[in-house]
């Protein structure tokens, strides 16, 4: 058995608090060694047996530690990992990746240079409606896919005060905060899209950020089209699909978020991975619909039916960092998928800007 590997998650907001130390405490051969909060005590009460360390610099030169988390304000993440993959650690980091697809370029290069593990948090791999999607089209369910629509929506019309969220920088706002989650998603269902086309915007009467997109990704595959749509918005009082698939054969439509966050947010907690006790289950109530016309000659007969949503599970993302850095696994987020996320994310802003199609290229 290989030695644990030691841990250390930079920040402790809501991403090292509800989505980094809850997993990587939950998953065999990790070890939290420590979480780095510069100020406050809710890592301590939390985590009463893993070191509490005040600053960055702790974490690098700790040699009990092997896997630095960044998960701090997004324009820091470059300088962070950057830092960190200096120092020898193999290195998370929360989404956005970077800032900018150079900063991610210079990183993907510096990782490799060093035979060092760099991984983008894209945990949303894991989500029990994605796994789901996964299936229906490794089953054909829908017949042959046509357009693919991905949504990620929140209400929240007036900003939030005293949060660098709301900040006015490029690395802040639903683009880099959500969209990272939807394009990742669409690069690991279908591979790079040929062309881009976007609207990212301010839609709210009072913002500094962006808070609003569009993003279509066309596909051929088989020599047939299809569409992607990625879509967020924080004027969605009323939220739209999360995900909604046409085919030839029929339709899914699936509403709601995956659980996992908000469990967490109230208080849950994860348990080991390979204990007998199990993690989420999403609610029947919140499964989605699969509709299709058994006879396409007889579009008028439909058959619809609930389709149990699969168990999302983030202890996998870090079940499978582990084993990277054992070298036991292949790596199931690579770190060019975050260079090409954040790509994407750039070319969306470009063709909005133009109001044009652009051509992807990496």
């Amino acid at each position: 058995m290989s030695a644990d590997v030691g841990v250390a998650v930079i920040g402790f907001g809501l991403g090292g608090r509800v989505f980094h130390a809850p997993f990587v405490s939950a998953v065999p051969g990790l070890k939290l060694e420590a979480i780095v909060q510069r100020k406050g005590d809710e890592a301590a009460k939390a985590y009463p047996g893993t070191k509490i360390l005040r600053s960055v610099h702790e974490a690098l030169t700790d040699a009990a530690v092997q896997l630095v988390v960044v998960s701090t304000p997004n324009e820091t993440h470059y300088a962070l990992a950057k830092q960190a993959l200096e120092a020898g650690k193999h290195v998370v980091i929360d989404k956005p990746f970077a800032a900018t697809s150079a900063q991610s370029a210079e990183l993907v290069s510096l990782a490799a240079k060093k035979g060092l593990v760099l991984v983008p948090f894209h945990n949303r791999r894991w989500d029990g409606d994605f796994l789901t999607v996964k299936q229906i089209l490794t089953d054909a369910a829908v017949g042959r896919l046509v357009t693919y629509e991905s949504h990620f929506d929140r209400f929240r019309p007036m900003p939030r005060e005293n949060t660098w969220k709301e900040a006015g920088d490029d690395a802040n706002g639903m683009l880099f905060d959500l969209g990272p989650h939807l394009v990742d998603q669409c690069l690991a269902l279908f591979g790079a899209p040929e062309t881009i086309t976007a609207s990212v915007r301010r839609d709210r009467d009072d913002t500094a950020i962006e808070d609003a997109f569009d993003i279509t990704l066309s596909y051929t595959i088989n020599g047939r089209g299809l569409l992607a749509h990625c879509r967020s918005s924080l004027l969605a009082c009323d939220a739209a699909p999360r995900f909604l698939l046409h085919g030839t054969r029929g339709s899914f439509k699936k509403y709601g978020l995956d659980p996992q966050e908000p469990a967490l947010v109230a208080g849950a907690k994860v348990p080991k991975m390979g204990s007998s006790e199990t993690w989420l289950e999403e609610k029947d109530s919140a499964w989605g619909r699969l509709t299709v016309a058994p006879k396409p000659a007889d579009p008028g007969t439909l058959v619809s039916q609930t389709v149990k949503t699969q168990p999302g599970d983030y202890r996998g993302f870090y079940a499978n960092v582990r084993d990277t850095i054992n070298g036991t696994a292949e790596q199931a987020v690579k770190a060019e998928d975050g260079f090409r996320v954040v790509r994407l994310l750039e070319m969306a802003r470009e063709s909005s800007a133009a109001g044009r199609t652009l051509k992807v290229e990496f």
